[in-house]
């Protein structure tokens, strides 16, 4: 709540985690459950706080016991994929297993489905899929960028489609939420702000 603006944002996250308190109330009184993916795709312009929302939803998480570490790993294609066959995975594997326990937060996913010669952009999802079914328990992945393109992600692959269900929106920060946080940035710093610069 203490974040300047993002409402659209804070009421999705307050909606998730009313549901996983619900469901975790649910498991504890031995009622039925359906299976929650908790997997998410953050879509809006860089700079709008989908970073900084994913590592708060990492803690979010490891408070309500539904991961056992809680931290955020953050990569990108460049951090799955390699140049040969088969070293795709090998690399991929080894960024899920540094995330196990917390959130793996993948900045502009959908380029990892944008096909050309000699990609293997595609070895990763599987990879990714497949890590997805094996760590239900302790692992979350949240894909980010840019909203047509993250659009695209997910259409591009049945697996994508039925894993990521949850989408958030991130908006463009209106001028006055840039000076809100600029000025809440000067008085953490300890400078006041000539009127005539406001």
């Amino acid at each position: 709540e203490s974040y300047i603006g993002l409402d659209i944002v804070k009421h999705e996250v307050e909606s998730l985690v009313n549901l996983v308190t619900v469901q975790k109330l649910r498991v504890e009184n031995d009622l039925p459950v359906n299976d929650l993916s908790l997997h998410m795709v953050f879509s809006g312009n860089p700079g709008t706080g989908k970073t900084m929302i994913a590592r708060l939803m990492s803690r979010i998480y490891k408070v309500l016991g539904i991961l056992s570490k809680g931290h955020l790993v953050e990569t990108d294609r460049s951090g799955l994929v390699a140049g040969f066959v088969g070293q795709t995975a090998i690399k991929t594997s080894e960024v899920i297993k540094k995330a196990l326990g917390g959130v793996l937060f993948i900045d502009e996913a959908y380029a990892l489905t944008v096909s050309s010669e000699n990609d293997y952009g595609q070895e990763a999802v599987n990879t990714l899929l497949k890590a997805m079914e094996d760590h239900r328990d302790d692992l979350i992945i949240i894909v980010a960028g840019y909203p047509k393109l993250m659009e695209g992600f997910v259409d591009s692959n049945p697996g994508l489609e039925s894993r990521f269900n949850r989408f958030l929106f991130f908006p463009d920060y209106s001028a006055q939420e840039m000076l809100d946080i600029f000025d809440m940035r000067c008085k953490k710093s300890g400078y006041t702000v000539d009127e005539d610069t406001r």
